[in-house]
């Protein structure tokens, strides 16, 4: 049966080398693990099988140390997928395995940086000439505002109100919204577009865009990406960055400021306070450190 299945992914479905490698190991020890249940037909599995599989991938064995959530999802891809093609085969009459779920990856928690180490990557000097002008700008807009890179690069000229300090902000599936935007923010884009702006539009054709790279075209998300990582060198900040960097600093630095959580919700554009929620579990996790290392009897 796991031969035929196999042949099935190879030829019919032109599954990948690699993949096949993968789900080959995965199903040889689910065979296994049937086996030692005294399970010899597919026909005999249970719900209960497959769900006990599954936990042993998670756990371990006397032969196989315990694997990662993904790991153990991906081997149970390939259970269901046996399963499933017994079925629509008319090899068995049920499919065990398709209520079991795959077990949820750890929520990863958004790398945020320290207050002080932003405001040491925002007083960096930057570097003479147009670009450094942009790039701090640009600095200066991603942790004012929350946006994503994508959204800054995005940023035409007329979304830009200096009046009431705001500025629109197109996010995912097209919904646009409306952030503040703070006065350093504010005047190190007036300078950029003052001072900088115009030397960079005069190699274009006029785009509306605030943000031009060299030729006077839009500046991309990569260049945008490759500034921020750039500053954080020349700041000499050793913690990782990446394109979100700013925002999560800036929704976890409001959080721990007191903001409430679906304020943060509304500024970074997430449909699901939920979403959001993320962040109050790196608030709980800095005052768990600040706890431990204070309190004379936290470890007590």
């Amino acid at each position: 049966m796991i031969h035929g299945y196999l042949d099935h992914l190879a030829v019919e479905r032109g599954t990948a080398a690699n993949t096949l490698d993968g789900y080959t190991r995965d199903l040889r020890r689910y065979r296994d693990h049937l086996s030692g249940h005294g399970v010899d037909d597919l026909a005999d599995v249970t719900e209960r099988h497959v769900s006990a599989f599954l936990a042993a991938l998670r756990e371990g064995t006397e032969d196989h140390p315990p694997l990662a959530a993904s790991s153990a999802a991906r081997a149970l891809v390939a259970v269901r997928g046996l399963h499933r093609f017994a079925v629509l085969d008319g090899l068995v009459p049920h499919d065990p395995a398709r209520e079991v779920k795959p077990p949820t990856p750890p929520r990863r928690l958004p790398k945020a940086l320290p207050v002080d180490d932003v405001l040491r990557l925002l007083d960096t000097p930057a570097p003479d000439g147009p670009g450094g002008l942009r790039d701090r700008a640009l600095l200066e807009l991603l942790y004012s505002t929350g946006a994503r890179i994508s959204e800054a690069v995005g940023l035409d000229l007329d979304d830009i109100d200096a009046t009431d300090r705001a500025v629109r902000l197109d996010g995912k599936g097209g919904k646009q919204r409306i952030v503040p935007i703070g006065r350093p923010a504010l005047a190190a884009l007036d300078a950029y577009l003052v001072r900088a702006r115009p030397a960079l539009a005069s190699g274009g054709r006029g785009s509306p865009a605030v943000f031009l790279n060299v030729r006077g075209g839009r500046l991309s998300r990569q260049s945008a990406w490759t500034a921020l990582k750039t500053a954080a060198d020349a700041a000499g900040i050793s913690a990782s960055v990446s394109p979100h960097t700013l925002r999560h600093s800036f929704a976890t630095h409001l959080l721990e400021g007191g903001a409430d959580v679906r304020v943060v919700q509304e500024l970074l554009g997430h449909a699901s306070v939920t979403t959001t929620q993320i962040y109050t579990l790196v608030t709980v996790t800095t005052l768990q450190e600040v706890y431990v290392s204070a309190h004379p009897r936290a470890l007590g």
